[in-house]
Formats: structure tokens, sequence, C-alpha cells
């Protein structure tokens, strides 16, 4: 049966434990001045005891000293009992009476730094020490008997507390929020507790095959309301992983208007594909595909301007209203071939300070300095009906992305620049969606063929773009660092000379002969159709180059 509800509780007394103890002396200060009897735990009593604020240690409630070194201290009928008690039954109430428990009007707990130490790269032991376990009992009890008590997790809301300390409590409905936020904070720990200790044994029988863990989770908090999501009538939001290498959702705005849902899918699918590189490199996206892709000449003035230029001149035309990924900083160079390109985003790991300058008189383009320690997920999840699939994430690593471990297929072994646009041209595909063609010459795509839903037809798109929507750059970047050329129209078929790489096998040598009519020197995929033959035949009659990876890229 229902019971009646205060709607504000006055704060008597609080039980304070905190391993985070950021504006601890200043909430200790404001609930003492408010009249409040605070108890406390070790290392956080002593803090407020050395500021000189009367506090009650636990082991003086609970009447037993800690124990285990700090494992068993709040785990106590005195603590929990003043805690869980339901002010509304009589019978809870007499049992307190009886057994002289004082009950708790406020609980602050925050919990020993697990995601931190893992995030560190701490293992096993050092690890298992940071699972808090009187924490989370604290904070559960409490949020469970909100009717009568504020639970607070977050520093941040220690201002709160004092005010309302000092003007008879927080009402019911702040309450239930304070208590919503504890549930949601002890889920997150438990989830990556739950996670890291599945991951423990992900390869248990060396086999080299993920043993799926039965259990897996995220934790997420929400850290932005979006305008909408991929249209006005869809409504959206931003959540973040804390447990996760810090990414684009973290990233520090620096300029423009707020990110869109659709400004965030194609930011993240640009530094796919930028971070795909080890040399400067820059991706033009749009609608989460590459528009352009490359990476700096050698003897570039200024590589990561040089690469954007040539990124660029892939498609001009797509690149309009794009989003640009650089996995360098963002020089005055750059910036200054940026400025007359509408754009929507610019990302990279940091931005020279005149770039900013150049690039904030646009006001709508929105950048984002990627935060330290930029990384990716080892694993990805997408969102079926009904549940999630998940898969190791897509890397370049596998034995098939080196060129040293390719096959010679078909024609004469490739010289060294060939060999490095075809590594070039294999990496840059796999941003694209598949089927997936790209074309390149001299360290960039010249023509991309994407998201067909057969071979064929990806090779004519690839081929279309690369001669009617590109453009040639003699130079790129002069040695101030400014675009010196960002292009003239196209008076070559771009194709010719160019060289080809496929996300996954020619199933016939239909769209390779595609491929070969349109002047490619060179080809540079998975291989194992059962008519690999035919295609190989085509090749040599042809007099091309045709390498075999063994590996294959698909992007759905």
């Amino acid at each position: 049966m229902s019971q009646t509800v205060l709607d504000r509780v006055p704060i008597r007394r609080a039980l304070i434990s905190v391993y985070d103890k950021t504006g601890l002396e200043e909430l200790a200060a404001g609930l003492h001045a408010a009249g409040v009897k605070l108890v406390s735990t070790g290392s956080t009593a002593k803090r407020i005891a050395a500021a000189g604020i009367p506090v009650s240690e636990v082991e003086e409630v609970t009447g037993s000293p800690e124990m285990l070194d700090g494992r068993v201290k709040t785990l106590h009928p005195r603590v929990h009992g003043g805690i869980l008690a339901d002010r509304r039954v009589p019978a809870h109430m007499e049992t307190l009476s009886e057994m002289d428990i004082e009950t708790f009007d406020l609980v602050v707990v925050n919990l020993y730094p697990f995601v931190e130490t893992v995030r560190s790269g701490a293992q096993g032991d050092d690890v298992v020490e940071q699972i808090d376990i009187g924490g989370p009992a604290m904070v559960r009890s409490a949020a469970k008997n909100h009717a009568a008590v504020s639970i607070v997790v977050d520093p941040a809301a220690y201002g709160a507390v004092v005010t309302a300390a000092a003007s008879g409590g927080f009402d019911l409905k702040t309450r239930q929020r304070l208590a919503a936020k504890a549930f949601a904070h002890t889920a997150a720990y438990d989830t990556a507790v739950a996670s890291w200790t599945a991951a423990q044994f992900l390869d248990e029988d060396g086999d080299g095959l993920i043993d799926w863990p039965a259990y897996t989770g995220l934790a997420l908090e929400r850290s932005e309301v979006l305008r909408y999501g991929e249209n006005p009538h869809q409504q959206a939001a931003m959540y973040v992983d804390k447990s996760a290498p810090a990414g684009i959702a973290q990233a520090d705005q620096l300029h423009g208007k707020a990110m869109s849902y659709n400004n965030y899918v194609d930011a993240d699918a640009a530094l796919r594909a930028a971070f795909d590189f080890d040399t400067p490199a820059v991706a033009v996206i749009k609608h989460a595909n590459p528009c352009g892709v490359a990476v700096a000449s050698a003897d570039a003035a200024d590589p990561i301007a040089d690469a954007h230029a040539k990124a660029h001149a892939t498609d001009p035309l797509s690149a309009f209203g794009g989003v640009i990924a650089a996995n360098r900083t963002v020089t005055a160079g750059m910036a200054n071939s940026v400025k007359d390109i509408f754009t929507e985003v610019v990302i990279a790991p940091d931005f020279e300070a005149e770039a900013v300058e150049i690039l904030s008189k646009k006001k709508n383009i929105r950048l984002l300095a990627l935060p330290e320690g930029y990384g990716r997920y080892p694993s990805e999840i997408r969102q079926v009906s009904g549940g999630v699939l998940v898969q190791m994430s897509d890397k370049v690593d596998a034995d098939g992305d080196n060129p040293a471990n390719w096959t010679l297929a078909a024609g004469e072994a490739a010289d060294a620049a060939t060999l490095a646009d075809l590594s070039f041209a294999w990496t840059a595909v796999r941003a694209a969606k598949s089927n997936a063609i790209l074309l390149a010459k001299n360290g960039a795509a010249v023509g991309i063929g994407m998201g067909q839903v057969n071979r064929v037809d990806s090779c004519k798109l690839a081929v279309e773009r690369a001669n009617t929507l590109g453009v040639t750059i003699e130079s790129t970047v002069d040695a101030a660092g400014g675009a010196s050329g960002t292009g003239d129209a196209v008076s070559e078929q771009r194709s010719h000379g160019a060289v080809a790489a496929s996300d996954a096998f020619f199933p016939f040598a239909d769209g390779l002969q595609i491929l070969l009519d349109a002047g490619v020197r060179a080809v540079v995929q998975p291989g194992g159709s059962v008519r690999d033959e035919e295609v190989i035949a085509a090749a040599n009659e042809a007099g091309i180059t045709m390498y075999f990876t063994g590996a294959r890229h698909f992007f759905h």
C-alpha cells in the first residue's frame, strides 16, 4: 500500500564517504554551518577534521573498527539501517529506536576510480582493488529510500546541497532526480566492472579467436541534446562512454554553431579515413563517404596543407558542404585553402592559432580539436531490431594490408612509386562504403565509386568521377604555406595511368575491364573469387600489374 511521502525533508545528519575529495571542505563547512551533524569514513573524515569541522568517524557509530585494509567499514546495520529505514512505516522506526540507530537524511558518496585505473593500463590486482563494494551499497540504499534520503554522487552538486541544507532540505522531485542519477552512476560502474572482468577471458584457450563473453554492456551518459537527428522530425542526443578511448564525442569545439547529428556521423567517418594513415593525411567526407582522400607529397613545404589541396581536388563539387578531417595540426596554409570552400566541420588533433583566426571568420564552420589520446573502440556495435551486432573493428593491420605480403597475380612487379600508390589506394578504399573502387595517383584519390549494388557500377562511377569531377593540381602549396593553385579544369583523363583498389574481389572480369579500358595501369584486390583465373587473364592480356592481398575490407 502506498504511503504518504514528505515533499521536503530537513537535512539534520549526513554520511560523507568520497574518493574524489574535490570541494569536500567547502561542502562540510556549509553543512556544519546549517547545523548538520557529519559522519564520515577514513581519509574523508581526516580531511574534514583537518579543516577544523566537527565530524564523527563511522567506527564511532558502528562500534567496529575498519578492517581488511578498509574493505569493510560501512557494511553495518548502524549505517544501512539509518539509510534504509522507511520512515513512513512505524515498525521500521520502532526497530531503529530499539537498536539505538539514528537516521541519515543525506548521503554523499563517490566511488573508487575503477574506470580511470583500467584506462591507465593497470592490470590484475591493481584493478581489482579499485572495485568499490561499500560505496555502491550506500549509494543504492540511499537512492532506494529517496522518499526520505537525499543521495549525491557528483561534486558539482555540492553548492545545491549546502543551499538545500540551509533552507529545509531537498523537495521530493529533486530527491527523485538525485536518486535516478545515483542509480545510473552505480549502473555505469557495475557495467565497467563486468565488462573488464569478462574481457580478461577473451582468448582463454589461446587459439587466437575471441571467446565472446556472455555479457557486455555500455554505460552511456548524456552530454548534449542535439537540435534533431538525421532529419528535422527526429529527436536526438549525444551520449558519451567514459570508459572508452576519448574520441569525437569529447572533442573541444573551438568555433562554430552546435554540432548536428549528421555532423557527428560524417566527422567520425572522416576521422576513420584520415587516421588510417601514418603520414600527414586529409579526408573530405559527404554523407559518410569520402569524396577526397590524400597524403602529403614527400617534398611538401606544408604537408597537411598539401594533403588537403590534393584531397579537395579529388572531387571539388562534392566537397561543397563537406566535413574535413586531418591527422595533423591544421596550419595557416591549410586554413587559407579551406576558408573559401563551404565546409561544415574541420576536425584535427589541433589547430595553429593563426588557422583558428582565419577559419573563425566563417561563422558557420565548426572547428573541433580532438582530445589528447584520441583512439577508437577495439570493437564495433551496431543496433538491429531486438538486439545488437558486435564485431572487432576493421583496422588496416591484417597481414594482407602489408604490401610485402601481397601476391603478384598478373603482370610485372610494380616499381616503388606504383607500389606506394597501390598501398595508398588499398588503405583509402577502406573508407568508402562497399561495393568500393578507388582510383589513385601520387598519393591522392582521383576517382571513387562507392555504395553500389554491383562492382561494375562502382567501377563505372570511379572512372566517371575521375574524368569529370576532379581537377589536376600541378602545384599545391607554396613555401609560404598558402595554396598556390587549387587546380585547373581537367585537361586529361585522370583515370589514365592511375592505380585502382577494390575492397573485395572481382566476381567477373567485367568490372576490371572497365578499369582497363579507362587506362588504369595497376590494380590491388583481395582475390579469392572462383573466377580469379578469368580476371587474371584479362589483366595479363592488358599488360597491367595486379596484386592479391588475401584481405577484404567491406564497409556497410
